[in-house]
């Protein structure tokens, strides 16, 4: 799978571990950066290059880092047809893919690990959308608060 992965400049803290993860597990990278804690990177900057990333095709999914993670999921949430959810348990970062079609994973580098955060991604990367009739009732009212006309 092709992941965009982006990073603050709190962030960034997590970087290593999570482009190995990506990288042991066989994903296609697509580095937005940023690799240093300077200088200070806004978060809604990388929001928009996540969202042009999944919306021009270049990757399938986002994971997207800041220092609490809440950031990068409003700001993410902005774009149509990006459900980013802040996951800080295994459970949320699998479910939030299987139920809500979640495309891009927020995490916090203040809040989790390494350790922890590669669990995440692979739960989050390791989920496919159920696809449930209920499911796919609920995005489609998610896609016409956003303007969109249908889900899919």
């Amino acid at each position: 799978m092709k992941v965009a992965v982006a990073f603050d400049h709190r962030g960034v803290k997590l970087r290593e571990r999570v482009l190995a993860e990506l990288g042991g597990l066989g994903h296609e990278i697509v580095d937005l950066g940023t690799d240093k804690p300077e200088p200070r990177i806004d978060y809604p900057d990388k929001a928009r290059e996540v969202a042009e990333a999944i919306h021009g095709g270049a990757a399938e999914r986002g994971v997207f880092v800041c220092g609490s993670g809440v950031g990068a999921s409003v700001a993410a949430c902005k774009f149509a047809g990006i459900r980013a959810g802040l996951c800080h348990d295994t459970y949320s970062a699998h479910q939030g893919v299987e139920h809500d079609d979640m495309n891009v994973l927020c995490l916090g580098s203040e809040v989790i690990g390494p350790s922890l955060a590669a669990e995440l991604v692979r739960a989050f990367l390791a989920a496919r959308f159920d696809g449930g009739e209920r499911y796919v009732r609920r995005l489609e009212k998610i896609a016409e608060t956003e303007g969109a006309k249908t889900y899919g």
